[in-house]
């Protein structure tokens, strides 16, 4: 009992973290969870170590449901998602998700791994070039919506795949395209939830004969951990969606990329 009590407790501390990050950028904060989560199930001793990398993932994506719903709900309050591209974006990231979620089982679990790290790796140097271009170059328009939903549609089986919301890989991709930073935002935590929804579809019925419910898992999904993560990160995302108003994104963005960084040179010791 102590030890679940213990593992609810450091979840619902990585809550309060991600969910002011899913807020204040319109991520879902799976690539703070995913490894983090992945030490707490390593050092709690949860499951096998060749499913540690999987569960996280999955239940990243599960509480990702949550979290970016908060932030997106807050978005929508401030006016800050664009509807009008927003159905696209998440067609494409949903059937993405969906089709990711039903392959996991059949990635070996090292690719994944890799494949995490090598994506947060460029989504920091992307973040960093991102946050030091200037606001002259506002020519490029998006392109049509079909258009728009393919390329969405690799981003979100990629997201699904890693554990993420998307809006780390939607945000940067709305804003290339001139859409407003705080917009871009806005419609990266709703596509969030698109992403976790189909993806965790996928991670629990691929994951039914694996692990069983009775040990806590629905699926890949960890529910104890989930409760711990959801229990915080619901409350906390309108805070970090409050603050876009106050706070330097760009800054924010220079620091979270250095964060990622760290977070990637992590995940190869697990």
């Amino acid at each position: 009992m102590t030890i679940s009590v213990l593992l609810i407790l450091s979840c619902a501390l990585l809550g309060c973290v991600v969910g002011f990050l899913a807020g204040l950028l319109g991520i879902g904060g799976g690539l703070i969870i995913v490894p983090v989560l992945s030490a707490i199930l390593l050092y709690f001793e949860v499951l096998a170590d060749e499913y540690v990398i999987v569960v996280a993932i999955a239940t990243s994506l599960a509480s990702i449901l949550f979290t970016s719903t908060s932030s997106a709900l807050a978005h929508h309050r401030n006016h800050n998602v664009p509807w009008e591209i927003a159905p696209w974006v998440m067609t494409g990231v949903a059937l993405g998700a969906l089709i990711s979620g039903f392959m996991v089982s059949l990635i070996p679990v090292h690719w994944v791994k890799w494949t995490f790290v090598i994506s947060v790796l460029l989504i920091a140097i992307k973040m960093v070039f991102s946050s030091q271009s200037s606001a002259s170059d506002k020519s490029r328009n998006l392109p049509s919506g079909p258009v728009l939903t393919a390329i969405t549609t690799l981003m979100g089986a990629l997201s699904a795949m890693i554990g993420i919301g998307g809006g780390v890989l939607i945000v940067p991709l709305l804003s290339y395209f001139s859409v407003d930073m705080r917009r871009a935002i806005g419609c990266g935590a709703v596509s969030g939830i698109v992403i976790a929804l189909f993806g965790s579809v996928g991670y629990i019925v691929s994951g039914g004969q694996a692990l069983k419910l009775a040990d806590g898992f629905a699926g890949f999904v960890y529910l104890p951990a989930l409760f711990g993560i959801v229990l915080t990160s619901w409350f906390v995302a309108p805070m970090g969606a409050k603050a876009t108003h106050y706070l330097p994104v760009p800054v924010i963005k220079k620091v979270f990329a250095l964060l990622l960084v760290v977070i990637a040179g992590k995940m190869l010791f697990y």
